[in-house]
Parts: structure tokens; sequence; C-alpha cells
């Protein structure tokens, strides 16, 4: 392949690897939580009454019967679970038949309790202001069925598990109606307002801090970076937390056992309109953190100013849930911190590189001040010798080699002509710069990356097609040559 070729295939290497497609979840494929129909998006349901309204065609059935079931409110939604129920067993979480959509473009069937199509939600993030379906009874169904929605106007305002119409088998006495008011929660903790901003006073002396820049001042400078982390009780059985950051939509920081992205245990302060939300929860690969809750979050209170996010919280050391995702603190980590924005309560993919601090911490452990770096050395010169390879060198060489062959006819270095000798050091540096390169990346991780996606095979092939151009020239004619 000529040096142009391989310009070429670079080029389109890196439009390969910088096309990310963008994704979220709107897809309604939530069959996790058919059982409780509650969304994990970090917030509790509304307790006011709701503007949807679940309605059937009719209030008597018989097994195999066809039963229209219509979703329908006063405003738009974007996302429902829609479920059937044995209304004589409100402790079941089983769902009863089957459903037939009316619309496939707008709906779509789940499998709960391994019963194909007992459940019904959106297939995207589309507004909708009214849905209708068909309900097949089964054969073995109970004599009173009642119908549940939960029903997401945006991403932290939904209502769930409400209650819809129960329709009865032929012979069988209707119930007197039910409220169907949405009953309250359980209590939870209201964040409070902070009377004021963060300060760095007490870093390394009383608390551990992360500040990015080094030696910043939340208090000062709206640009800060600042998450702190200070025991609580003469046996450090808690930690408080504090973090601040300037953000349009969410600060974030998160415990990893390592320097990678995957596997860590996440805390969202998230913009809420006039408030925060703060809540926790875990992020797998390099995807969007998954099962926020505000579980084992104690004392939280947030801030709202000149740009700037700040929240502040406790947890305890050891979860006191068993099988909660909550790492223990009394554990070495790298600290994670990255802001972005959030639309709806619902959060995007951070703006810049997160900070990560240079060493692991030991939560609990001694006060001192951190600091973090949001690109490695390596991987920086990685890029930089990249570039200056194939946008620079690479290129040259290949300009000389089309253009430049008849300048200079009578002047040779070493033999050959000025063009040829210009031309072979240029692709030899090209050569040798993307060798060293390719090396970098794996001096850093210590192996192959197996979350870089495309990437690194893509890097592969322009290290191969680079090797192969010395090997070809080397069986080429020589430029006087008659072929």
């Amino acid at each position: 392949m000529s040096p142009a070729g391989l310009c070429c295939l670079f080029f389109l290497c890196v439009l390969a690897f910088c096309w990310v497609p963008a994704g979220c979840y709107p897809d309604g494929k939530v069959t996790k939580v058919c059982g409780s129909m509650k969304p994990h998006h970090g917030a509790s349901g509304q307790t006011k009454p709701s503007p949807y309204n679940l309605s059937t065609n009719t209030t008597i059935f018989s097994p195999g019967d066809h039963i229209q079931v219509t979703l329908s409110g006063t405003t738009s939604f974007g996302g429902f679970l829609l479920e059937a129920r044995d209304a004589d067993d409100q402790a079941s979480e089983s769902a009863v038949g089957s459903f037939i959509l009316t619309d496939p473009s707008k709906t779509q069937l789940l499998t709960c309790n391994k019963q194909q199509g007992s459940a019904v939600s959106q297939t995207s993030k589309v507004q909708q202001t009214e849905v209708v379906v068909i309900w097949e009874a089964p054969k073995d169904s109970p004599k009173e069925v009642q119908f549940f929605v939960t029903v997401v106007t945006h991403y932290n305002v939904f209502w769930v598990k409400q209650r819809g119409p129960i329709i009865y088998q032929h012979g069988v006495t209707p119930h007197p109606p039910h409220s169907t008011t949405t009953s309250a929660p359980p209590h939870t903790t209201t964040p409070s307002i902070l009377p004021g901003p963060f300060t760095s006073d007490g870093c390394g002396l009383s608390k551990t801090c992360l500040l990015d820049p080094p030696g910043c001042n939340p208090k000062e400078d709206p640009h800060c970076f600042f998450l702190s982390m200070t025991p609580q009780g003469h046996d450090k059985s808690s930690v408080m937390f504090e973090l601040s950051g300037p953000a349009d939509g969410y600060v974030a920081f998160a415990l990893s056992w390592d320097r990678w992205m995957g596997d860590d245990d996440v805390y969202l302060c998230i913009n809420d309109g006039d408030s925060v939300s703060v809540s926790a929860a875990f992020a797998t690969g390099r995807k969007y953190p998954r099962d926020q809750t505000q579980s084992d979050l104690h004392g939280k209170s947030w801030r709202l100013a000149d740009g700037v996010i700040q929240c502040k919280f406790s947890r305890p050391v050891i979860p006191t849930t068993v099988d909660s995702q909550r790492f223990h603190l009394d554990h070495e980590y790298y600290l994670f911190l990255a802001n972005g924005h959030a639309d709806n309560g619902a959060i995007w993919k951070h703006k810049h590189q997160p900070l990560i601090s240079e060493k692991k911490i030991l939560i609990t452990g001694s006060s001192s001040v951190l600091r973090g770096y949001r690109g490695p050395v390596s991987m920086k010169l990685h890029g930089g010798l990249m570039l200056f390879a194939w946008m620079l060198t690479g290129s040259v060489g290949t300009f000389i080699a089309s253009f430049y062959k008849p300048d200079w006819p009578d002047r040779t270095v070493m033999g050959q002509k000025v063009w040829f000798q210009i031309h072979r050091c240029l692709m030899m540096v090209t050569v040798i710069l993307t060798i060293v390169a390719f090396w970098l990346p794996f001096f850093y991780r210590g192996g192959w990356s197996k979350h870089a996606g495309v990437h690194p095979y893509l890097g592969c092939c322009v290290l191969a097609l680079s090797l192969l151009q010395p090997i070809m020239a080397r069986f080429r004619p020589s430029p006087n040559a008659d072929r």
C-alpha cells in the first residue's frame, strides 16, 4: 500500500474511532422491575394525585376474552409499565394473562415472571398522551383481575404502581370501589440547603481532600473541583463527604478499584431545577450508572449558586443492607471526579475526562491532600506522537514523493537523489514514531484494554500496515530502474 493509502486509512480509522453512538435508556426494557414496578431513577414516586388514568371497555370477562385497556392523561408521558395482577392477592408480584399490541411502533411486550407478553412498556422516549392495548384473559384466570401502571412524566417525576380498574369473571359479585389514590411512600429525609459554600480549610489536617486545580478553595473559586472526606465518630463508623464543582447539570465522584471506568461505586449530586438530588448508583463498564438509590445516605444537604453545585452527605463505612452495592469504606480506592449536563434529573456523559487521584486512598485513613490528573502523560504522548507521525512526517514524505521528483535533478545525497532520501527518512521516522506510540498504552494499562472499544484493533491495523511499508520498499525496484 502506498504512503498516501496509509494516510487515508489512518484518517478513516480516526473518524471511526471518534464516532461514538450516544445512548440513554428510554427503550422500555424494564423487566428488572417487573415485580416492584418502581423505576431506579434515584427519586421517590410522586404522592400528589396522578394526571393519568387507566380504563377498560368492560368490567366483566370470561377466560379467553379480549379486554381493551387504555392509559390516558391530561399531560404527556415518556414511559410506562402496565401489568395485570390477581386482585385477591395484593402481595403477589406475578403478572396475569398476556397483552396484544395495537401500535407496535410505540409499545412493546415484556416477559415478566417467565410469562411472555405479560407486561407492556414504551419503545422510545417519544411523548404520548394515550396508549391502547388488548389484554387476553388466560384459561386459569383468577376471579378478579386488577390493572396496575407506573407512569414516568420525566426522569425523576413518576407515579409508581398506580391502581387501575378491577374486572370480574361472570358470576362474581363486584366489591365496593376502592380509592385509586396513590398511597404515600415511607417517610424519607428531605435534603436541606447548605448555609454557605464549602472551604478547603482543614484539608490535610482534619479531612482528606481532592482539589482541581491544586490548592484551590471552593469558597473563593467557583471553578474549583472539590471533594472532601471526614471520618466521623471515635470508631470511624461513618464518613462525611463534601462535593463541589462548576456544573449546570451534575457533579459526581466514584470509588474505584483501578484507574479505569467500570464496576465503580458512584455518588451523584444532580441539579433538579430549584433543588439538588443526592443519590448513589453503580456503574458497570462505560455505561450510564444504574440502580440509583438514597439508601444509606444520611444528613443530605445541598447548595446551588453561581453555576456551582455543592452537596454533603454521610454514609456508614459498612453498608447496612445485605444486598447493597455500596463499597466498604475501610478499603483503598482511586477517586474519580466528574461533571456534566443533566436533563430532568437524567445525567449525560461527563463533559471532560474525569479527574482521577494519582494513588489509592484509604477513605477512613489519616487526612491528606490528594492530587489528580485528567489525562496521563503517557496517553497524551501516545496521541501526540501519532498525530506528529501521520499528520506531519507521513504526509510530508508522501507529498515529497508525489510532487518533487523533478526537482534537484543533478544533486544526490549518499548516492541517492535528494527527493528520495528526504522521502525515505520521513517515512522511517513515521514508522518509528508509530511503533513507540503503539506501545505506550500497553505500558500504561499493563496489557490489553478490554473497555476501549474498537480503538486498540485499529491501532494494531495501523501498526501492521506501517511495518509492511518498509518491507515492501525493500523489494521495490531502485528509483533508476527501468521498471
